[in-house]
């Protein structure tokens, strides 16, 4: 295994991009007073962009304009788990992309857009575009991933949970979270930084900044803290409208004017490498490769999707656990063509645990029926959302498994140590 850190000229035009979407940068919410663990460290000697000492002697020097420290007057710098040299600015300030809110979701008033949502069945977002799925329960809400593109986060509350559903376009990673930490809910932004290429959050309330493709907190009062995660897959519109008949879906009544169904990452996917500094985790994998990402503890897996185009299931052992992870076609890449839906398929993919009534399951694709499977046990044919659709378990669900679809590069730098998924010899 071989790392490099990889830096290329597209990364200003990129980060421009990224930040370019939303309207001009707004001021930080003023209603919450944010309430670190130990005095702020408002000073220029104190801030990390001038230097940090770690315990260990080590000095770290952050990637930022002079100004860094203003944007943040009540951080905990003294609070981090990872070195500040890891850290860029990739927009101009905090909020320079505009999270949107649910109404009565958050506790904090600022310059945010309106998360609104309707019944799936008024909504036609066309068959094959990209759906970011939560599940919680029996309920399930859609986060339709082309307006996800322009604002990364969105706060909510489903089936009673407060939860903060995310996307950050340069890592492909889709990934939601229950926002409760210590008793408190917390509201989240982009803090308009990036670590190994994935957006870092960071919540209203304490300034803490947390990493999107982990949960962890990272800087601030909350460092060294996970956020839950929630099970949230991408699928095509088509089919979750179908399997969800009842879910809601977010709208494009944000209060915002932009372009919703284009891409600000025209061919991003299809570059041979990340346009922005990374880690880069050498495997023979290309680095912009989808994987399905998944976690038992220290175990990590990647799953390729260009394995499973030609497998359409991969059956995993995770740390003991077997897991299901389910292939289909039909779904666009958001970050191909300026228009959505006119981009190519990548498909669309998600796990789950092989079982239904307690009762274990063995599945495989159904011949002849791309995006189907059948099961050995009592041969129900079941779809990529997990569902039955027909056959004597015919509306059952297979529960979830938490996963996430990034793209290889980050998956492989946060989980430098994962293995990768190969079908069994015959």
């Amino acid at each position: 295994m071989s790392r490099s850190l990889l830096l290329v000229p597209a990364l200003a035009v990129v980060l421009a991009v990224a930040c370019g979407g939303a309207p001009d940068p707004a001021p930080a919410p003023t209603s919450a007073s944010p309430s670190p663990a130990t005095p702020a460290a408002s000073s220029e000697d104190a801030c990390p962009y001038a230097a940090h000492t770690d315990p260990s002697g080590n000095v770290d020097i952050i990637n930022a304009p002079p100004d860094f420290c203003r944007d943040w007057p009540n951080q905990d710098w003294s609070r981090h788990t990872v070195s500040f040299g890891q850290i860029i600015r990739g927009c101009s300030a905090r909020d320079c992309i505009i999270a949107l809110d649910a109404p009565g979701a958050v506790s904090t008033d600022g310059p945010y857009g309106v998360a609104r949502f309707a019944p799936v069945a008024e909504v036609d977002y066309g068959h094959e575009m990209p759906i970011a799925v939560l599940r919680i329960g029996e309920v399930a809400r859609g986060y339709p991933i082309h307006i996800l593109t322009h604002h990364e986060i969105v706060n909510d509350e489903v089936a009673g949970v407060p939860v903060v559903a995310s996307f950050c376009p340069l890592c492909n990673t889709a990934l939601a979270f229950d926002r409760r930490v210590d008793g408190a809910v917390l509201d989240f932004g982009v803090s308009g930084n990036l670590r190994f290429s994935d957006l870092i959050m960071w919540d209203r309330q304490t300034e803490t900044w947390w990493q999107q493709a982990t949960g962890e907190g990272i800087v601030g009062r909350h460092a060294g803290v996970f956020l839950e995660p929630l099970s949230m897959s991408v699928l095509s519109f088509g089919d979750f409208r179908r399997a969800f008949p009842a879910a809601d879906i977010l709208t494009e009544d944000t209060g915002f004017s932009f372009l919703y169904g284009s891409n600000p990452y025209v061919n991003y996917d299809s570059a041979t490498s990340p346009p922005v500094a990374t880690r880069i985790v050498n495997r023979g994998i290309p680095p912009l490769t989808r994987v399905v990402g998944l976690l038992a503890g220290e175990v990590a897996v990647a799953v390729p999707y260009t394995v499973l185009q030609e497998v359409g299931v991969a059956t995993v052992d995770l740390a003991g656990t077997t897991v299901v992870v389910l292939w289909a076609p039909g779904t666009r890449s958001p970050l191909d063509q300026y228009d959505i839906a006119a981009s190519r398929d990548i498909g669309s993919a998600a796990a789950y645990l092989p079982e239904a009534g307690g009762r274990p399951l063995t599945l495989s694709p159904d011949p002849g029926n791309p995006g189907h499977f059948r099961d050995a046990e009592t041969d129900s044919r079941w779809d990529v959302t997990g569902l039955a659709v027909d056959g004597p378990l015919a509306g059952s669900r297979l529960p979830p498994f938490d996963h996430g679809t990034p793209f290889w590069f980050a998956w492989a730098a946060f989980n430098p140590h994962t293995t990768t998924w190969e079908p069994p010899s015959p």
